[in-house]
């Protein structure tokens, strides 16, 4: 791509930001090439916030713990990220075991109901064949 100078100052609206500029803007300043004021200039950036926008969503630095996220973690914070998951963990644990309780729930009361309508209207309703295929259907040949 054409380098641009100073000079060529083009002042650009939001929707003029391709990905493809925004991600380039975002290397630049990650290698060390540009500031973010000299991206903003060089590219017709309206506001430097925007460029910092840029490089919180596509950059490579941990802006929660203010460290690049390439850099390695000391082992508190391996610690406290380990923690986290651990919570997040233990709290799916408990929605999935409340859910499953709902469900066992559910499964009961239907069979009541099945068991009272049966009582009631004197049908079967439940299949009261064993398991597996019944005698009544003819055998299929399985082709491989």
């Amino acid at each position: 791509m054409e380098q641009r100078n100073e000079k060529q100052y083009v002042k650009r609206t939001q929707k003029d930001y391709s990905q493809t500029l925004k991600l380039q803007v975002v290397g630049q300043i990650e290698r060390g090439e540009l500031s973010t004021h000299q991206a903003k200039k060089l590219y017709g950036i309206q506001a430097r916030s925007t460029v910092i926008q840029w490089l919180r969503k596509y950059g490579n630095f941990d802006w929660e713990n203010q460290t690049p996220s390439n850099m390695p973690k000391s082992p508190e914070q391996k610690i406290m990220e380990l923690e986290a998951k651990v919570k997040l963990l233990e709290k799916q644990k408990a929605f999935l075991e409340q859910q499953a309780h709902v469900s066992d729930s559910k499964a009961i009361i239907f069979d009541m109901m099945i068991d009272l309508a049966e009582k009631e209207y004197q049908i079967d309703i439940r299949k009261n064949s064993p398991p597996g295929q019944s005698k009544d259907l003819p055998n299929k040949t399985t082709r491989h």
